[in-house]
């Protein structure tokens, strides 16, 4: 049963979201530029435990945790529209469910094994901007849930609205759109991991977990805005939005 009494700083917790987001994308350009510059091996294990191109390391993790978090708290929303019976219950935990999906994806990478039978389809040789041939399928599901979604999201509060396309565009924008720019980088430059693909790379690393952290803050405000019988901490103040 969850309480009707929470205690949170929703500012406080973004904030810390973005400052170790900050961190890791740092230690991760530090890393590969230490390599590119000085020789050093990248498959030294610190460089490959904080690298944003690569699985199974802290970067993951903290992914991971992002999108679970996000994952709860659009599940505790489903929860308290229940509770009061307002439409977009569907909504909201098919959306919690999407996000426990996207955590699994994540942490184990489904969608890069999509990449060779994709090619094979396609007929392999050079294609371009569709190199990491996944983003096909992926372009067709994105729209597909735009226009699913779509009703749901015109229902919304204007400022929720705002936030989740915000946050929306940004996630796709790292995870599709550089995506597509370095699999168009890979394919010219015929490098296997030249500096321009890195920097590419760790760009689409950082709108991911931008994407993820604002729309986190955009669910954190929706329930403090809508729900008046969950409390809030803002800036260690406690009161009721």
């Amino acid at each position: 049963m969850i309480s009707n009494q929470i205690s949170l700083r929703p500012s406080l917790v973004v904030r810390i979201l973005w400052a170790v987001a900050s961190l890791l994308v740092l230690i991760s350009v530090a890393g590969q530029l230490t390599v590119y510059f000085t020789g050093c091996s990248v498959d030294h294990w610190l460089v490959k435990l904080f690298n944003v191109g690569c699985e199974h390391n802290m970067p993951t993790l903290f992914s991971a945790f992002l999108l679970t978090f996000a994952a709860l708290l659009l599940a505790v929303i489903a929860v308290l529209e229940r509770k009061r019976n307002a439409s977009g219950v569907s909504y909201w935990a098919i959306l919690s469910l999407g996000f426990v999906f996207m955590t699994v994806d994540d942490l184990f990478a489904l969608h890069e094994r999509l990449v060779e039978p994709i090619r094979g389809l396609l007929g392999g040789g050079n294609l371009g901007f569709f190199h990491f041939a996944w983003v096909i399928p992926g372009i067709a599901l994105v729209l597909v849930l735009a226009l699913f979604f779509l009703r749901f999201w015109l229902r919304l509060p204007s400022k929720t609205r705002f936030i989740f396309l915000v946050a929306a565009s940004i996630y796709l924008g790292g995870s599709i759109g550089f995506e597509l720019i370095g699999g168009y980088c890979v394919e010219e430059i015929q490098e296997s991991r030249p500096l321009t693909f890195i920097m590419i790379e760790t760009i689409e690393e950082s709108l991911e977990m931008a994407g993820v952290i604002i729309f986190i803050w955009g669910l954190l405000k929706y329930i403090a805005d809508n729900y008046k019988e969950v409390r809030f901490r803002f800036d260690g103040i406690s009161e009721k939005e």
